[in-house]
């Protein structure tokens, strides 16, 4: 089995927040090397599936997200609370249609997260280790979606993952957006295969700014500064102040390893009241605006890392700002490990 299966199929994936899909027709589609994954808000549940219809296997959706009832467009299979719709039922009576039904995932809540998972090898909670914590806090404070960003990164998934997970390359690939935090050196903490990277602001003005707007939020979670929490193998999900989250996915899209797919979310947090919420509408497009510039940037320097310089082995030139690099490489050559053994 390779290694982007494995990943795939045998750990618990975030795949999103509850405020995300409020709305019966609600949902979110991820393009991934083992086919589309779909969560989608039936009216009583959220239900997480392959979006290959049941009769022919034909898409059910080709948007990103948005809003649409789970109809195929080829002959109409429906899928609508629990159950399947079928056009002209009676020109079945050869069949045994109680065997058909949409291919759905396992899926399990950290808080008001929602993960999915294939085959997993161990429970959500043991595979979150003590980050579980941390999601469930953040989770709490969510109010709703800002933005929303998915396209295909021209990289090796691993490759866009380390450079998420490293600081070294701030002042110099994004001069003009994240370097102006002025992050100083801060913190990295590990939670099993997880990790944390906490990094006060240097810049003092911009952290006055944020701190003066603490006051038209309703959350009692966040961290005062520049917090990153890595979910192994393919989550991020990163804030300034615990205003808001960036919630993103480096998934394996194909199976030559030479594209990614990359999706953002901007989850915003809890506001005080509708007043609030118009003082704050701005700070939010900000906000989105200048993440989109900071992902492209990223895209950019990763799309220059040829698929072949990527490997499980420890950094032979590592800074002490990689330390994460290797501790995520050390968390894959674990994983490849217990294959090994199995």
């Amino acid at each position: 089995m390779d290694l982007d299966h494995s990943l795939l199929t045998r750990y618990w994936h975030l795949l999103c927040h509850r405020q995300e899909l409020p709305a019966p027709g609600d949902y979110v589609r991820l393009e991934t090397s083992i086919g589309d994954v779909v969560v989608f808000n039936d009216g009583s549940d959220l239900v997480v599936f392959d979006n290959r219809c049941a009769h022919r296997g034909s898409l059910i959706y080709d948007g990103t997200h948005g809003n649409r009832v789970a109809t195929c467009g080829y002959h109409g299979w429906t899928f609508s609370r629990g159950t399947l719709i079928i056009p002209q039922r009676e020109q079945f009576s050869g069949c045994d249609l109680t065997q058909a039904r949409l291919n759905t995932y396992q899926t399990d809540w950290c808080g008001d997260f929602l993960f999915f998972a294939v085959h997993p090898a161990q429970e959500l909670y043991a595979q979150l280790d003590d980050a579980a914590d941390i999601l469930e806090n953040i989770s709490f404070n969510i109010a709703g979606r800002a933005d929303f960003n998915q396209y295909a990164y021209e990289c090796y998934w691993p490759l866009a993952v380390e450079n998420a997970l490293e600081p070294y390359h701030i002042s110099l690939v994004h001069p003009k957006t994240l370097a102006t935090l002025q992050l100083e050196d801060g913190i990295n903490t590990y939670q099993g295969i997880n990790s944390v990277w906490r990094a006060p602001l240097g810049n003092v003005r911009l952290h006055k700014q944020l701190s003066g707007l603490k006051r038209f939020f309703n959350i009692d979670y966040g961290y005062e500064g520049y917090f990153s929490l890595y979910l192994f193998p393919f989550t991020m999900l990163s804030s300034t102040f615990g205003y808001s989250y960036s919630l993103q996915h480096f998934l394996p899209r194909d199976v030559q390893g030479t594209s990614t797919t990359f999706v953002s979310r901007l989850l915003t947090a809890t506001v005080k009241n509708e007043q609030a919420a118009s003082v704050l509408s701005s700070f939010f497009s900000s906000t989105a605006q200048v993440n989109r510039k900071v992902f492209e940037e990223d895209h950019q320097v990763c799309r220059r890392m040829p698929r072949d310089v990527w490997n499980i082995a420890p950094l032979r030139f590592a800074s002490a700002t990689e330390e994460k690099i290797q501790h995520f490489r050390a968390s894959c050559r674990q994983h490849v490990g217990e294959l090994e053994s199995s």
